[in-house]
């Protein structure tokens, strides 16, 4: 007769055991994720938006004129004379790296530029976008980075609406990489919720709209 004690199997003990440390490993994977995202969205909000305000702030203190206004009118990018956020900023002041645009984390990778919205009286804006090129403004933007856009508008705003209060989101906008000048268009007007059919996100850094 075959002894049955030789084909013992696993107790559900056992298993237990070993589907509790599948759990964990999981988790632990699952976090891990998590919390490389969260610091890509925070590298983003310093990287992409403080760092870039504080330099244009710094060269107001300065120069008493924002990077840019070449004509001292207040506005950015205005007027006929030659308007260079980039020489202002990296090349004369040495407050931003020349190779700053775009900014680039892990595979992601997003320009950044002053200008102005256009609108009567022109408001100064700081437009981040994503680029693969580094000088396309026009990409609507990925699911990932949405939350970037997201989490930028909670950290200035305090809530993820793309049509209020100083963050707004845009359905376009034009970089010139050579001097860093952005010009957004379809600027949301009312709040609304962050789209993959926006392109950019506008920072109204001087003034509120």
């Amino acid at each position: 007769m075959k002894n049955l004690r030789s084909n013992k199997g696993f107790t559900l003990v056992e298993l237990a055991i070993v589907l509790v440390i599948i759990g964990i490993i999981l988790g632990a994977v699952l976090k891990g994720q998590d919390l490389i995202h969260n610091a890509r969205i925070k590298k983003f909000i310093n990287d992409a938006g403080r760092k870039f305000e504080v330099a244009t702030w710094t060269f107001y203190d300065r120069n008493g004129k924002f990077p840019g206004d070449c004509n001292n009118d207040g506005i950015i990018g205005n007027g006929t004379c030659t308007n260079n956020v980039k020489t202002d900023l990296a090349t004369n002041s040495k407050l931003i790296p020349d190779d700053y645009n775009p900014v680039r984390l892990g595979s992601y990778s997003f320009l950044v530029g002053l200008g102005n919205d256009g609108g009567t009286p022109s408001k100064n804006v700081m437009v981040i976008c994503p680029t693969s090129d580094g000088s396309t403004c026009n990409t609507p933007i990925s699911s990932d980075e949405l939350e970037f856009f997201k989490a930028f508008d909670t950290a200035i705003d305090g809530s993820a609406d793309a049509g209020k209060d100083s963050v707004r989101g845009a359905t376009s906008a034009s970089f010139t990489s050579s001097s860093w000048i952005v010009t957004p268009n379809g600027i949301a007007s009312s709040p609304a919720e962050w789209s993959t059919s926006d392109t950019a996100l506008v920072y109204y850094f001087d003034r509120r709209p």
